[in-house]
């Protein structure tokens, strides 16, 4: 099975290198880094990862807004929400833009090698720091692809 390839879309240097380095580790290939929405938007439709790690606040383009153009230039591309915000809303929100998983940094250690699992299977996943977001099955399901998704 192939490995699944990520593009990490982050503004906080010292997050992205404790990201990256947990995906090296469970043999995931990180195509690639961006600093900005924009950037993230760019990068993505040069590369066309499989999985893009995203956080909201972003300098340049907001990651919602990035969200959104993320969908048409890297249509294949499932995206996993990484951010500090953890209202309802903005997890609603980022599910409605279609997004498959949305992991508060706080607990990125313990839930987002999990997440991934869940969202390259086509399943959505909202980590436990989510203040009130009422989890509900199959929102946004996609079909699975096969991935090589080794949790250690």
């Amino acid at each position: 099975m192939p490995t699944c390839r990520v593009l990490l879309v982050d503004d906080y240097e010292p997050f992205c290198r404790l990201v990256s380095s947990m995906l090296q580790r469970a043999d995931f290939q990180v195509l690639g880094q961006a600093s900005d929405g924009l950037e993230a938007v760019k990068k993505a439709e040069e590369l066309q990862p499989d999985l893009i790690l995203l956080d909201i606040g972003l300098p340049k383009l907001s990651g919602m807004e990035a969200a959104k153009r993320l969908r048409t230039v890297a249509p294949r591309a499932k995206i996993l929400f990484l951010s500090q915000e953890s209202s309802s809303e903005l997890v609603q929100e980022a599910l409605r833009l279609g997004a498959l998983g949305y992991v508060h940094k706080s607990r990125a250690q313990w839930e987002l090698l999990p997440a991934i699992e869940s969202v390259l299977a086509g399943r959505q996943f909202v980590g436990n720091g989510q203040k009130g977001y009422e989890r509900r099955e199959g929102i946004n399901a996609q079909a699975p692809h096969d991935y090589k998704i080794p949790l250690r």
